[in-house]
């Protein structure tokens, strides 16, 4: 497997339809098929989704019956105002936001962080949980090389990798996700202690 990475994301003009995938391609793709839309990504989560997320933390923090502007929330994030447009449309087309236009107006949770669910959100943003769709509950496809999914060992182990995803993420509220950020847990995944380690 060659693992190759669409940077369209990082561009400021990138256009909101386009979708931002990680995608897996085999050598006989990389030969001629034409490989877009219909891939499953490689990775568990495209810029895309998190960009979304960083945006759904920044708008949980925010004091009841406050919003925040798209450019706020993309200046304080690192994420081009342009791309995170896109997104917080999807977000809010999704069921997860509400904007107000005019003077005061911008982004707000459409309900509170407790009953938001991470696996919902990457879900709206970058689609089902599997790592391959012929895994998936809600897109399942087979693939073209495979007569019988049903006794594929690759099918089943994947199957047993989407659920263990979704049994965290459709577990995880925002509120959760907020609250680990004062927990002692920093970026490169060590405690503030050193006293864990983890070979994640």
């Amino acid at each position: 497997m060659i693992f190759r990475q669409n940077r369209a994301d990082e561009q400021t003009d990138v256009e909101p339809s386009a979708p931002v995938l990680y995608r897996c391609h085999t050598f006989g793709d990389l030969a001629g098929k034409d490989t877009s839309q219909a891939e499953f990504r490689s990775s568990m989560l495209t810029k895309k989704g998190k960009y979304g997320l960083k945006a759904l933390v920044h708008l949980a923090q925010l004091e009841p019956g406050k919003t925040a502007f798209v450019s706020d929330i993309a200046q304080q994030n690192n994420i081009s105002k342009k791309f995170l447009d896109a997104i917080l449309l999807e977000l809010r087309k999704g069921g997860m936001l509400r904007s107000k236009k005019g003077p005061g107006g911008g982004y707000a949770l459409s309900k509170p962080a407790s009953q938001i669910y991470v696996g919902q959100a990457v879900r709206i943003l970058d689609g089902p949980l599997a790592p391959i769709r012929c895994a998936s509950k809600t897109a399942f496809e087979p693939c073209d090389d495979c007569d019988h999914p049903e006794d594929c060992q690759i099918r089943h182990s994947m199957t047993e990798v989407r659920d263990a995803i979704a049994s965290v993420l459709d577990n995880m509220t925002l509120e959760q996700m907020v609250a680990k950020r004062s927990s002692g847990l920093l970026d490169d995944g060590q405690t503030s202690s050193n006293s864990q380690t983890s070979s994640k």
